[in-house]
């Protein structure tokens, strides 16, 4: 049988903790060539849904033999770049029907090639981003570090402060984004989760001023932190390459990268208003960066770098971008606990297989 999760199950099944040990344990499978990933790719294509919006048809994937599972991340956007406040966003459309997103994981076995699993990509999407840049804090940030400024308010930013808590012993959060009604809601809600003092500024110099963590997520494909807001010994963190400017990167004593890849895979259709190619932004962002100089953040665990050498050292890692390798360790842990507590729902297997040769 072949097992169809929600994301109310994966809410359920994997804890942030559960997913910052599964993606250091399998960073170390791919550190040794032991587990494999395909760089991210995106087809884009005008849509009839808006002139100024673009489809597009992401995937990317990974193997990891030792846990015996490989998994395949697709999504199926409807993309938007509107301005908010002085930086461009980047807004995909709930477009499908019943005001819905399209993400699936779908998960396979390494031992007979049967699908093991399919469910939403959502919820684990913001769990394993909020835990790569938490194994970034845990190798890179002070040990004693316990103030954080955070810039964003929306989905990822939850998880940048849930896997930054759990890896230090948080007192304060400082939180900015533009609009003062979220970035208030967000403090008293997070406040209540976590039970960290969480509260919201009116610039984002406030909450990054005198942190030892400063961490972006944000939607934001313009640069929202700079050079001139680094302090000694802070660690600053990124949940994709445009949110840190370039001359911030260059100013930190040591850098590390999810990886050595820079950017998707863009096939990009005649037509497409595709505004995130435009000059200095998103995917182009930070060109003048040599990212292959820099270790990744599987280096780190192994050993083969270190994260920080003093409490002087300002640190600063960059979650460029996204692999598919996540997504099979993450969702072994899924499919496991699923398999252990009857979570989910059968279907057959035979709906997924054929006997016609492919």
């Amino acid at each position: 049988m072949t097992l169809v999760l929600s994301n109310d199950d994966v809410e359920k099944l994997l804890t942030m903790p559960d997913c910052i040990g599964a993606l250091e344990e399998a960073y170390k499978e791919l550190a040794f060539g032991r587990g494999i990933t395909r760089q991210r790719s995106d087809c884009i294509a005008p849509t009839s849904y808006s002139p100024e919006a673009v489809y597009g048809l992401k995937s990317m994937d990974g193997v990891v033999p030792s846990l015996g599972v490989g998994a395949i991340r697709i999504n199926s956007d409807i993309v938007t770049n509107p301005k908010i406040g002085n930086t461009q966003r980047r807004v995909k459309v709930p477009a499908a029907p019943g005001n819905r997103y399209v993400g699936l994981v779908l998960l396979f076995s390494t031992a007979n090639g049967e699908p093991l699993a399919i469910f939403p990509d959502g919820v684990l999407q913001h769990i394993r981003v909020g835990a790569t840049n938490g194994l970034g804090v845990k190798y890179m940030a002070r040990k004693n570090a316990s103030v954080m400024g955070l810039l964003g308010s929306g989905w990822q930013a939850e998880t940048q402060l849930t896997a930054a808590a759990a890896v230090r012993d948080l007192k304060e959060v400082r939180c900015f984004s533009p609009s003062k009604e979220n970035r208030e809601a967000f403090a008293t809600r997070m406040s209540d989760v976590t039970g960290i003092n969480v509260r919201a500024v009116d610039h984002p110099e406030d909450a990054v001023r005198g942190a030892d963590i400063a961490m972006c997520g944000s939607n934001s494909i313009d640069p929202i932190f700079f050079k001139d807001w680094i302090e000694p010994g802070m660690h600053v963190s990124s949940i994709k390459k445009p949110e840190i400017d370039p001359d911030a990167v260059r100013a930190a004593d040591r850098v590390a990268v999810h990886t050595h890849d820079t950017a998707p895979i863009l096939v990009i259709a005649e037509g497409a208003p595709f505004k995130e190619e435009s000059k200095g932004k998103s995917w182009n962002a930070a060109k003048d960066l040599d990212f292959s100089k820099y270790p990744t953040i599987a280096d780190l665990i192994v050993g083969r770098a270190k994260g920080r050498e003093n409490d002087q050292e300002v640190t600063c890692f960059l979650n460029n971008l996204g692999l598919g390798f996540q997504f099979a360790a993450a969702g072994s842990v899924i499919y496991k606990r699923a398999i252990e507590q009857g979570a989910g729902h059968d279907l057959p297997t035979d709906w997924f297989t054929e006997t016609v040769h492919p």
